[in-house]
């Protein structure tokens, strides 16, 4: 009896190790590989917001030009036609970025403010539009008003985007800029 003993009590305390072991390998391997979601979701969105940044810094230049009536507004239609075009694929981007539980929330803000920037650019163009066929004072004023509005907009989609991916790089929580944007951020 007391080899039999001499045996199973060695045996058991394997079991019991091995079953230790197993249970914080799992439990590891869960960390690890939500780490590992999060880096890449992290990643998605500093590349999406930089290539953003890019594409509407190069637009919002363009468009500052023609409020500063340094060029014809008829100049920058390709520009904002080009840019319009590449906020709807990043629109379309956004939408099929998924990653850990902030995801759906960095998700909904990106295409808020990519909402945004596509009304503003499409207020530009309306504003360039006016300023082509202006025929009297009004008309001119009307058109500065709309190339104006949609050059802040578009500024300030852009300043969001970027704030936004700051903060999921930080791991900060995305904090309230009601001031800036009229939305809860």
């Amino acid at each position: 009896m007391e080899s039999i003993l001499a045996l199973a009590i060695p045996l058991v305390a394997f079991v019991v190790l091995v079953a230790v072991f197993l249970v914080l390998f799992r439990r590891a391997s869960r960390a690890l590989t939500r780490t590992r979601d999060e880096e890449r979701f992290r990643r998605a969105v500093e590349d999406l917001a930089q290539r953003i940044d890019e594409s509407l810094g190069g637009v919002i230049e363009r468009i500052d030009v023609v409020r500063r009536h340094q060029v014809e507004a008829s100049v920058i239609e390709p520009n904002l036609l080009a840019a319009r075009e590449a906020v709807t694929r990043y629109e379309e981007e956004a939408g099929a970025l998924h990653g850990p539980i902030p995801a759906d929330e960095v998700r909904a803000n990106l295409l808020a403010e990519l909402e945004r920037a596509a009304r503003a650019l499409a207020m530009v163009s309306h504003g360039c539009t006016l300023m082509e066929a202006a025929s009297g004072p009004h008309r001119e004023t009307e058109a500065q008003t709309a190339i104006k509005r949609g050059y802040l907009n578009t500024l300030h989609a852009r300043e969001a985007i970027a704030r936004h991916a700051a903060e999921l790089a930080s791991g900060r929580p995305a904090e309230q800029h009601r001031w800036q944007s009229g939305r809860g951020s």
